[in-house]
C-alpha cells in the first residue's frame, strides 16, 4: 500500500452544522432587501433602491435601518397608513414620478422626527393631505401635481416646509378662481391673493340665505297662527249669536218687605 497523501483543503469534510449556519446567513441576507430592489450598506446604514421596478404597492420588507428609500418611477397610486412606521432611521423618501392620488392620514407616522426630505413631485395629487404632512419637519417637494388651488390648500401650505428648490414649480392645475389656473401658486400667494377670502364670502352668502330662510319660515308660521286664531274667534262669535236669547219678565219687581 502506498503512502497516504495529504488532503487538499477543498476535499476536507465540512461539518453539517456549519453548512446550516451558512445557509441561514444567506437566507437572512436575501430576506433583508425587498425583491428586485438593491440595498447597499455603508457603516451600518442601508440605502434601499427600488426605482423603476413596476411596483404597484409599497414593499413591506424594507430594512428597519434604511436611511434612504427610493420608490420613484413606479406605479404606486396610494400611500396607505403606517407604510413606513418601522423606518424610524429614514432620512430621505423619494415617491416621485408615480401616479399617487391619495395619501392616508397616518401614511408617514413614525417619520416625523428624523425625515429630512420627502419627494412627492410628478404625481396626481389634487389636494394636500394636511393630516399626513402637517406633522413632518422634512422639506417637501410637491411640484408637477394637478393641485386644485382653494382655501384648504392655502391653509395646508402654511403648515408645510416646502423645498425651496422646487417651490416655484408648484402651479394651480384648477382653481376656485379661474384667473389663477396654470399660474405658479406661490407667486399668486406672494402677490396678496387669498383663496380663503372667496371661501369666506361664499360662506357668508350661504349663512345669509339660511338666516333669511329661517326668518321667512317664522313669519309664515306667525301669519298662519294669527289667521287661525281669527278664524276660531269668528266661529266662536257666530256660535254665540246662534244661541236663543233668554225671555225678559214683564212683572214689576215687588218691593222687599
Amino acid at each position: 500500500m502506498g503512502p497516504v497523501g495529504k488532503q487538499s483543503p477543498s476535499s476536507l469534510p465540512v461539518p453539517a452544522g456549519g453548512s446550516c449556519l451558512i445557509l441561514l446567513f444567506c437566507l437572512r441576507l436575501g430576506a433583508s432587501c425587498p425583491q428586485s430592489c438593491q440595498c447597499p450598506e455603508h457603516a451600518g446604514a442601508v440605502a434601499v433602491h427600488c426605482s423603476a421596478r413596476g411596483l404597484q404597492e409599497i414593499p413591506k420588507d424594507i430594512p428597519a435601518n434604511a436611511v434612504l428609500l427610493k420608490l420613484d418611477a413606479n406605479k404606486l397610486t396610494h400611500v396607505p397608513n403606517g407604510a413606513f412606521q418601522h423606518l424610524n432611521q429614514l432620512r430621505e423618501l423619494d415617491l416621485s414620478q408615480n401616479t399617487i392620488e391619495t395619501i392616508g392620514p397616518a401614511a408617514f407616522s413614525g417619520l416625523a422626527g428624523g425625515l429630512r426630505l420627502l419627494d412627492l413631485s410628478h404625481n396626481r395629487i389634487r389636494r394636500i393631505p394636511k393630516d399626513a404632512l402637517g406633522k413632518l419637519s422634512a422639506k417637501i417637494r410637491l411640484s408637477h401635481n394637478p393641485l386644485h388651488c382653494e382655501c384648504a390648500l392655502q391653509e395646508a401650505l402654511w403648515e408645510l416646509k416646502l423645498d425651496p428648490e422646487s417651490v416655484d414649480e408648484i402651479a394651480c392645475h384648477t382653481a376656485a378662481q379661474e384667473e389663477f389656473v396654470g399660474k405658479p401658486l406661490i407667486q399668486a400667494l406672494d402677490s396678496g391673493v387669498s383663496f380663503c377670502s372667496t371661501h369666506r364670502k361664499t360662506t357668508d352668502v350661504a349663512m345669509l340665505v339660511t338666516m333669511f330662510g329661517w326668518f321667512a319660515m317664522v313669519i309664515t308660521y306667525v301669519v298662519y297662527y294669527v289667521r287661525q286664531n281669527q278664524e276660531d274667534a269668528r266661529r266662536h262669535l257666530e256660535y254665540l249669536k246662534s244661541l236663543p236669547s233668554a225671555p225678559v219678565s214683564k212683572d214689576p219687581i215687588s218691593p222687599v218687605p
